[in-house]
């Protein structure tokens, strides 16, 4: 059995994680933008970086924290330990929390020094509106079921190339942009750039955003069953049977950073 990683272990490769996903994902807005007028180019280019950007990183940190990323993602982990899963207990999912909210601002701050631009100015771009709002649940609802229908149906090795095509696809069919993450939006917030979103703008996406993931788990549970999930995020920390709902006894549990063997075979 693999040792588990300390919880100050995990909370660092959350935040290191985060703060790379926002250097990524802002990093890329300020590059296209500034060498493309065209907004469309712009955002094939953001986007096509993010997805590769946030593939690299889960795979990186995958096996220390879960690589979740996201304060969404870590509640349904601590929905799925109260349900009889794997997953993390409360004091773990507000460290997570803490941690990855620590970063994403980290890495908007640094994604602006980077280009040579005044840190800590605040977003101006509004984005408001009940349409955006749906594109946040239906994003952040598909990113919860992707994680968990992977999890359940023991595909755990195809979790980073899998969101990061989703996250991809979501920032085209979404008419919000598929923030998908509060963590990120809050550090977004500190950007006044492409990718970036005010502060007034905050509280209708975040709540979306939490609309959406308990919308995720409900349709897993639907789809899957009731049975016990991954519960870790990005990574899987137990493995599972081919019949949806029905857990199997995993064959190495590391606490709360996912089964090494999911990853061997990724990048």
């Amino acid at each position: 059995m693999t040792a588990q990683p300390s919880l100050s272990r995990r909370a660092a490769a959350e935040l290191v994680g985060t703060a790379g996903l926002l250097v990524v994902v802002i990093g890329s807005g300020l590059k296209a933008a500034e060498l493309s007028r065209d907004t469309g180019v712009a955002l094939i280019a953001n986007s096509f970086a993010s997805a590769i950007g946030l593939g690299l990183i889960i795979t990186i940190f995958g096996p220390l924290s879960g690589a979740h990323l996201n304060p969404v993602v870590t509640l349904t982990s601590w929905w799925s330990r109260r349900t009889g899963g794997a997953g993390l207990g409360g004091r773990e999912a507000l460290v997570y929390a803490a941690a990855q909210s620590a970063g994403a601002i980290a890495g908007a701050l640094v994604a602006e020094v980077m280009f040579g631009r005044t840190p800590g100015t605040f977003a101006t771009q509004v984005r408001d509106g009940g349409h955006l709002l749906i594109g946040e649940v239906v994003a952040t609802a598909g990113l919860v079921l992707l994680i968990q229908g992977l999890g359940r149906t023991g595909r755990p090795k195809l979790i980073p190339p899998a969101v990061a095509a989703y996250i991809a696809a979501a920032i085209w069919f979404t008419s919000s942009g598929s923030f998908a993450n509060p963590a990120g939006t809050i550090g977004r917030s500190f950007s006044d750039s492409f990718t970036g979103i005010a502060p007034e703008s905050l509280p209708g996406f975040v709540g979306a955003q939490l609309v959406g993931g308990i919308l995720g788990l409900a349709l897993a549970a639907l789809l899957y069953g009731t049975g016990s999930g991954t519960g870790s995020g990005t990574g899987s920390r137990s493995r599972f049977g081919g019949r949806f709902g029905r857990s199997v006894k995993p064959a190495s549990v590391d606490g709360a950073s996912p089964a090494k063997a999911a990853y061997e075979t990724v990048g």
